[in-house]
């Protein structure tokens, strides 16, 4: 103390705090909170003895835990620190409002605690391909030498990166969903990408217009690049619509041969006339399609779009190449199995969505199509009439399968159809021996369900397990 020095006060300090939601993000925040000084209340509508030793876990460190009320507001709060999934209409933030307290999330709190030499972020965003495409970039980023981590809505919450200390890192690789940017008004990303905008999460954001306004918050503020999908108009409307840093510049890609400005495929060949000389002119190679795994459409847009933000970060074309030719998709996303009776079995259960199953259907050729699930509000007329062409047969399973049914009478009467009257587990195994039946030497029999998983399987990757399981077993048959 005789230095003279004076330790600073954290803004935290004594702050009533309120953490909504006892999942990992939320109990990452209330951690991380009371650590620095906070006063911190955890309130989940749960009661159950996982939620009570979570809740145990955090009195350890002064955290109060309120179980089985998740809409009154503690006395006193200041500050309301949701979890990504909690609805903006919940009677919570109804409370806070009413009281004038701010209700912000996980991802805002990381960005507040950034501290004068915090690493940049390099984000994205998408309603899919959000995971694949940041875990491209980070192997990209570790290929060019750099510090990275791959984190956010990956998996590893932002917060404990941030915490750890993030001036170690060189930059960080950053997937948000629309959820987690809905409740972070004030990030302000190096560079950022939308992927795609498709309908999906409609019931959280009440219509389509709020879920793409809350996917076009990444944009805000952007330093050097906002990517966006030339494919889909929607994501260049959402960079017209933003308000960047002077000099900030719209990159698109492309599966086409690039214009100016634009990364793309010219003969098998990833290119970029974006970040390179004389760009009306001049183009530089970056990787070939066949060192993406694997090398679908949907992957190559994910490969490319990885490989912008890693161009307006400043990584040379060499690194471009060895990342995408280090990295290993997560299990579950357009995974081969096995082949079986020259019949290939692909491997698709993350397609939980129509937008995921048509970018699958649309890898192949001839395809005998499983499909099935809790539809989450979705139609499928516009998924099947696009891949009717495609289709040498469907087998249907879970709980909504008979809205694809209806689709499929309308727009491919033609192609045959087995419905399986069944959601339980089991299904997948007879499912999978209906579905060699249909298909024919040279086809694929694509699990790409187009629905979530929970009517029959805890999450996607059981589902997942489930079909490879029933694959092994045919082959074991020798059917």
């Amino acid at each position: 103390m005789g230095s003279g020095q004076v330790t600073p006060v954290s803004p935290w300090q004594g702050m009533n705090i309120t953490v909504a939601g006892l999942g990992v993000s939320g109990v990452s925040a209330a951690r991380a909170l009371a650590g620095l000084g906070a006063s911190v209340t955890v309130v989940d509508g749960g009661d159950s003895e996982t939620h009570h030793a979570k809740a145990a876990e955090l009195a350890g460190i002064g955290v109060v835990a309120r179980l089985g009320d998740a809409e009154t507001l503690p006395e006193g709060t200041e500050l309301v620190v949701t979890s990504p999934g909690w609805k903006p209409s919940s009677p919570l933030f109804a409370a806070a409002a009413e009281a004038g307290v701010d209700v912000v999330g996980d991802v805002e709190i990381a960005w507040r605690l950034r501290g004068p030499d915090a690493a940049p972020w390099l984000a994205i965003t998408g309603t899919n391909g959000k995971t694949t495409t940041t875990q491209m970039l980070a192997s990209i980023l570790r290929a060019a030498g750099l510090h990275t981590a791959a984190v956010g809505n990956i998996g590893t919450p932002i917060i404990d990166v941030i915490l750890e200390g993030d001036d170690a890192y060189d930059v960080l690789a950053v997937e948000l969903s629309s959820y987690q940017l809905h409740w972070a008004p004030s990030l302000r990303a190096h560079s950022a990408a939308v992927l795609n905008l498709a309908p999906d999460h409609l019931d959280w954001h009440g219509s389509m217009e709020a879920y793409a306004a809350d996917k076009g918050r990444i944009y805000e503020g952007n330093q050097v690049a906002c990517v966006y999908n030339v494919a889909d108009p929607a994501t260049e409307d959402l960079v017209r619509e933003a308000d960047v840093e002077e000099g900030c510049r719209a990159i698109g890609f492309t599966l086409n041969a690039p214009a100016p400005s634009q990364l793309g495929v010219v003969d098998g060949i990833l290119v970029d006339r974006a970040f390179v000389d004389n760009r009306q002119k001049n183009a530089q190679e970056l990787a070939e399609v066949a060192d993406v795994d694997p090398p679908a459409p949907h992957n190559i847009a994910n490969a490319l779009a990885a490989a912008a933000l890693a161009r307006a970060y400043g990584v040379k074309p060499s690194a471009v190449r060895d990342g995408l030719r280090a990295f290993t998709p997560d299990a579950h996303r357009i995974a081969h199995v096995a082949d079986v009776d020259g019949v290939a079995y692909i491997d698709d259960s993350k397609a939980t969505n129509t937008h995921a199953a048509e970018a699958s259907l649309a890898a192949y050729e001839s395809i005998v199509w499983m499909a099935g699930g809790l539809a989450k509000g979705a139609t499928f007329d516009e998924l099947v009439s696009r891949s009717a062409k495609r289709l040498r047969g469907v087998v249907l399973f879970g709980q909504d399968r008979a809205l694809i049914r209806e689709a499929l009478a309308r727009h491919a009467p033609q192609v045959p159809v087995v419905d399986l009257d069944r959601t339980d587990t089991g299904a997948m195994s007879q499912a999978v021996r209906e579905a060699a039946r249909l298909a024919r030497p040279g086809d694929t029999v694509l699990m790409a369900p187009a629905c979530a998983s929970m009517d029959m399987f805890t999450n996607y990757n059981k589902r997942g397990d489930a079909f490879a399981e029933a694959v092994r077993e045919l082959g074991r048959a020798g059917v």
